[in-house]
């Protein structure tokens, strides 16, 4: 038995398999930070740390010994609980695949959330410094007007590959602006998402919890790496007559290793995030 406990929870093969599959859906659409940054691992639950490569002075121990500390970044746990109802739980025994699981839903939005930010703006409480916090370059200012998106993408491009920077590149967005991308069409018919990925030489993703938007290099030279310990798991917390007591949980550990790599794009009236 692992600390997850899912052998005591009162949940069938079949009820497991309709929440998993349920739960891989969620996750996959909401995971956005994972489709552009390089993904280490999963190294396991007692994985706690992330080496650095790097050391500190400290206080030698005794007369002419000098002393220095290996620096590390401590991965950090998130978890998000929801409930699952017993009665829905029986008809997936029984066969059904309709099953209601709107609890689960929020709880794999949740921490998805969490992580998106810790990546792209950074969580100083887990001493993550995020994308747009250790990024080299000035912000860009976007522009009200969304067919002049493509302006201040050839400009971020630009500015990257200024600085030795290759691609292709990737482009994060908010919700509200990509859904604004993918509805508009350029002048001639020409769709705007597709204008954009033909600039940056490779895709646009729809993140959520992101402030504005940023473009990054996906050379693949470890320029942002996440370091996975526990991937995002359910685990079991308890039950009554009528619910089952669950959670998503991980740990991981963010860090920027070439600040040139990554550009943010903010809109006029936004503040610094992170």
């Amino acid at each position: 038995m692992d600390h997850l406990l899912r052998e005591l929870a009162p949940i069938s093969e079949a009820g497991w398999k309709a929440i998993e599959e349920e739960a891989n859906q969620r996750l996959t659409t909401y995971l956005a930070a994972r489709k552009l940054v390089e993904f280490r691992g999963p190294s396991g639950w007692p994985h706690s740390a992330t080496e650095l490569g790097r050391v500190e002075p400290t206080p030698s121990p005794s007369e002419g010994v000098s002393a220095a500390r290996r620096r590390v970044l401590s991965l950090v746990e998130l978890r998000a609980q929801f409930m699952v109802s017993r009665a829905e739980l029986e008809d997936a025994e029984r066969g059904a695949t309709d099953l209601e699981l709107d609890d689960l839903d929020g709880a794999a939005e949740r921490i998805a959330l969490g992580e998106n930010i810790a990546v792209f703006h950074g969580y100083d409480a887990a001493g993550i410094e995020g994308i747009t916090k250790r990024s080299s370059h000035q912000p860009i200012t976007l522009d009200p007007d969304i067919q002049r998106y493509p302006n201040a993408m050839a400009k971020a491009v630009d500015v990257l590959r200024q600085s030795g920077v290759g691609g292709p590149y990737g482009l994060a967005v908010g919700p509200e602006d990509y859904t604004r991308i993918i509805e508009t069409t350029e002048q001639g018919g020409y769709p705007l998402l597709d204008h954009l990925r033909q600039i940056l030489g490779s895709t646009v993703v729809w993140a959520p919890g992101i402030e504005g938007a940023v473009v990054l290099s996906l050379r693949g030279e470890g320029d942002f790496v996440f370091d996975c310990g526990q991937d995002i798991s359910i685990g079991y917390v308890d039950h009554d007559a009528h619910t089952v007591r669950l959670y998503f949980e991980e740990s991981f550990s963010f860090r920027v290793n070439e600040p040139d790599a990554s550009i943010a794009l903010r809109m006029p009236s936004a503040s610094p995030v992170g």
